[in-house]
């Protein structure tokens, strides 16, 4: 049998990188400040925060899929990793900046 992937950890955070509070996505796990998309590099697979590194994902560009919608690229502040994430731009409390998204979209960060 395979192993789950994903572990659905949908927490409050406050940001490192611009201080929001950061309240939880509801449906999914929120890993990224809606306002200026950074993240935490501490996950190896979405959800469970085991990645030692902890540096800050900041965003670099973000590709479209029709699909998925936004996908953020994240890079890493400190260990240079690229990291993928699926944008919350519709999510109904504190969605993410859609100005931002599409700034990034057409490389404009």
């Amino acid at each position: 049998m395979e192993e789950k992937r994903f572990a659905k950890n949908d927490n409050g955070f406050v940001c490192r990188n611009c201080g929001l509070e950061v309240h939880p996505l509801g449906y999914s796990s929120r890993n990224h400040c809606p306002r200026c998309l950074c993240s935490l590099h501490v996950d190896i697979n979405p959800g469970d925060r085991a990645n030692p590194c902890g540096g800050i994902l900041r965003p670099i560009r973000v590709e479209t899929d029709p699909k998925k919608g936004y996908i953020i690229v994240h890079k890493c502040d400190k260990c240079g990793q690229t990291v993928r994430c699926r944008a919350a731009h519709e999510a109904p409390d504190q969605p993410d900046d859609i100005d931002l998204l599409i700034r990034l979209t057409a490389g404009l960060g």
